[in-house]
């Protein structure tokens, strides 16, 4: 589904979202608000590039980070619920990864992203990616078009 026809069904649920980025920095909620008509839908967007940002403005426990790092399934799920109780959003998506072209680690490599995705009244859902070290724009971008997806994938359940 692509970006118009997905806020084109979000609208006629009467469904608002937020998104919830690290690594992509804001791409998605760009993606979206590139679209006339999209403030029907998109209600906020919240760049959290520092651990701090994650904590301070969707309330990630400081204590998660440094027990399952920032680039974490536990992370993603936790900025992904914050985003949806922070804001007046229905369903947000949440992104934290490694863009590179550095901070790879043997655990966590150059292209691994953690994607959560939380909806009111439903569980909140998570998705890794191992792109791989395909250079930082690559793996932004794909990013972008996964978490489209996982928003799209809200519409099912």
């Amino acid at each position: 589904m692509d970006a118009p026809a997905l806020l084109d069904a979000y609208k006629a649920r009467g469904w608002m979202l937020a998104t919830a980025e690290s690594c992509t920095g804001g791409l998605v909620a760009g993606r979206l608000t590139d679209i006339a008509g999209s403030s029907a839908v998109v209600e906020r967007g919240f760049v959290t590039y520092s651990n701090e940002a994650k904590t301070e403005m969707l309330g990630v426990d400081a204590a998660l980070i440094a027990d399952h790092g920032a680039v974490s399934e536990a992370v993603a799920r936790a900025m992904a619920e914050g985003a949806v109780v922070r804001s007046r959003a229905d369903v947000a998506v949440a992104i934290t990864g490694v863009a590179g072209p550095g901070g790879g680690t043997a655990t966590k490599p150059v292209g691994l992203v953690h994607f959560g995705l939380a909806r009111q009244g439903a569980q909140t859902r998570h998705l890794e990616r191992r792109y791989g070290d395909l250079g930082r724009e690559e793996i932004r971008r794909r990013a972008v078009a996964d978490a489209l997806g996982l928003l799209a994938g809200a519409l099912d359940d």
